[in-house]
């Protein structure tokens, strides 16, 4: 695994190493935006509010989240220097952007950084919400860097699937599938395979081409030129 690592200049946290497989475009007659990022990290809780404004503003466009695999299967020491990493970074998040972070994490004397299980969960939830597992992914993000509480653990979910009425015993047995953690590790080898080296990104899907709107945390002002600029192909493309 390679070391944890976030860049306060340009808004963006490295994913951890994995084999990026051949994975085919998908064909698209017209726009799509997708949106790549990791439900435990920081950078994509700060661009959240974007997020939703970019989504709302270009409601006429389909949008489409796809997992990353920040950390997939954790395994960081859970120590000083760690937690002096995390906390510093997190204040840098907060200061940019204005989201709020508690701090509770920090008085763990165990924790796993695995970011697997919550992208997982996004994947599963898509079984009942369809469109909507962006705000499932939101709901991740508040209550492991707002309220502290741990995504490795199944009972995490318990309140966020009531929030979103999702049965939540019939959501355990998908989540814990075999079906449902190929589909991730499949986002996470289809991200990599498109070149995307750090989260959050955002691009725009135009037919058989992906073009970069965001590389980083991002606001919707400067996302929304680059989206009517690419209407008349005035931007490189990302692939």
């Amino acid at each position: 695994m390679n070391e944890p690592y976030c860049d306060p200049e340009d808004g963006t946290c490295e994913p951890a190493g994995i084999e990026a497989s051949e994975s085919k475009k998908q064909s698209q007659s017209d726009l799509k935006l997708i949106y790549v990022g990791d439900p435990m990290c920081s950078w994509c809780y700060g661009m959240a509010p974007e997020l939703k404004k970019l989504k709302a503003k270009y409601d006429d466009i389909p949008f489409q989240t796809v997992v990353g695999g920040l950390r997939p299967g954790g395994g960081d020491p859970w120590d000083d220097q760690m937690k002096d990493f995390l906390a510093h970074h997190w204040k840098q998040v907060e200061e940019r952007s204005g989201q709020k972070f508690g701090y509770k994490l920090f008085d763990r004397e165990e924790f796993n950084y695995d970011t697997e299980p919550s992208c997982r969960a996004v994947v599963t939830a898509r079984k009942w919400l369809k469109d909507a597992d962006l705000d499932f992914f939101e709901a991740i993000q508040v209550k492991f860097y707002k309220d502290s509480e741990d995504p490795t653990s199944e009972e995490f979910y318990k309140s966020i699937c009531e929030e979103f009425n999702i049965p939540y015993n019939e959501f355990l047995q998908e989540f814990h599938s075999d079906e449902m953690k190929e589909l991730t590790n499949a986002e996470f080898q289809l991200n990599r395979s498109w070149g995307i080296s750090g989260y959050p990104t955002v691009v725009l899907q135009k037919e058989e081409k992906l073009y970069a709107i965001a590389r980083g945390y991002s606001v919707l002002e400067n996302m929304e030129p680059l989206i009517e600029q690419i209407r008349t192909l005035e931007i490189s493309e990302l692939k």
